[in-house]
């Protein structure tokens, strides 16, 4: 799944590779499967950042649900597959390859990372994600967790 810049007449010369981890983290709840949402400067987002020096994607996104919503006690129930998307920074086309992984959690104890523009936080099913998600990757990437029926 691959976001192309909008206007790829007037790409930078520059480029890099960046590697980033994420996850779908679920929560059984009233009997039903709700996912977590984060908001980040106005768009509807899933959690998910940068790996850190000699971090597997796993660990990484692990680490970045965590910084991102506060939920601890992940745990990683299966490897989704990953994402591709292009954005420019600088001057520079960055590459993001992000490895998504779909996780359990059970906490109300959540808390938006301020320092990385996060305004809030959700729990909501599956369904309503897809339509809240503000990039068609990402939204693709629900559908697939949906048919995989948790």
């Amino acid at each position: 799944m691959i976001n192309k810049p909008e206007n790829s007449m007037e790409r930078p010369k520059k480029s890099k590779q960046v590697d980033a981890g994420g996850g779908i983290v679920f929560r059984i709840s009233g009997g039903k499967t709700e996912v977590l949402l984060i908001k980040r400067r106005g768009v509807w987002d899933l959690p998910k950042g940068h790996l850190e020096s000699g971090e597997t994607p796993e660990q990484g996104a692990c680490r970045e649900v965590e910084e991102e919503t506060g939920c601890k006690q992940t745990v990683v129930v299966k490897p989704l597959g990953h994402t591709i998307h292009f954005y420019t920074e600088g001057g520079t086309t960055i590459r993001k390859k992000t490895w998504w992984y779909v996780m359990q959690a059970d906490t109300s104890d959540l808390k938006p990372q301020q320092e990385e523009d996060i305004e809030a936080i959700r729990w909501c099913t599956p369904g309503k994600a897809v339509d809240s998600l503000g990039y068609s990757n990402l939204k693709n990437l629900m559908k697939t967790f949906q048919e995989m029926r948790i």
